[in-house]
């Protein structure tokens, strides 16, 4: 089975990928393929991002693989936190960037929001970029203990509980690097 490196040592992240690619890859970590370095995150969007981190491994290895970026964006506030998710209030304290967020929504007529992921991929000398999402709104409070990172106060369109309320198997069947990384199973059959 052809071997795909995953730019990541997310053990969730390569779990998720590998449960969707399995039928045509063999899905590896950066550890895995043996590679010990950072990956540059220095762009204004998340999509160039995933290119860059993408294009990063692959200027370094050779070896056919694909990076992910992803954010949250939320209209009231123009996109924000949007590329900077992760370190919204400074640091990549989950509760400190939720807490920052709720702050500054406060009074916000609209709460709506989308999660989303872009993967850059370079496999057999072609680039392929697609984009996941999934919509909601952002909740008054934070509620739930599973997930990670904003699922607390994240409300999926068509749902009244957060991801961090919702059983793992649901949000992960319509999470947006679920979507992402289906798009990318798609395009992967077109081109290998």
């Amino acid at each position: 089975m052809k071997q795909l490196v995953f730019a990541t040592n997310n053990a969730h992240k390569l779990e998720e990928a590998q449960a969707i690619l399995s039928e045509q890859f063999t899905v590896l970590s950066l550890k895995d393929a043996g590679f010990l370095g950072e990956l540059p995150e220095t762009n204004p969007t998340i999509r160039e991002n995933a290119l860059q981190k993408m294009r990063f491994y692959f200027e370094a290895s050779g070896k056919d693989c694909f990076a992910d970026d992803t954010g949250l964006e939320v209209e009231a506030l123009n996109g924000k936190p949007g590329v900077d998710t992760a370190h919204y209030s400074g640091s990549r304290d989950a509760a400190a960037n939720m807490k920052l967020l709720l702050s500054n929504l406060e009074g916000a007529v609209s709460r709506r929001a989308r999660f989303v992921t872009v993967i850059a991929a370079m496999v057999d000398g072609q680039e392929i970029v697609v984009e996941g999402e999934v919509w909601g709104t952002i909740a008054q409070k934070n509620s739930g203990d599973g997930g990670f990172g904003y699922d607390p106060v994240f409300i999926p369109e068509g749902y009244d509980q957060t991801f961090a309320e919702l059983p793992s198997s649901v949000k992960n069947a319509m999470s947006h690097r679920a979507r992402a990384l289906q798009l990318f199973a798609s395009e992967l059959q077109r081109i290998v």
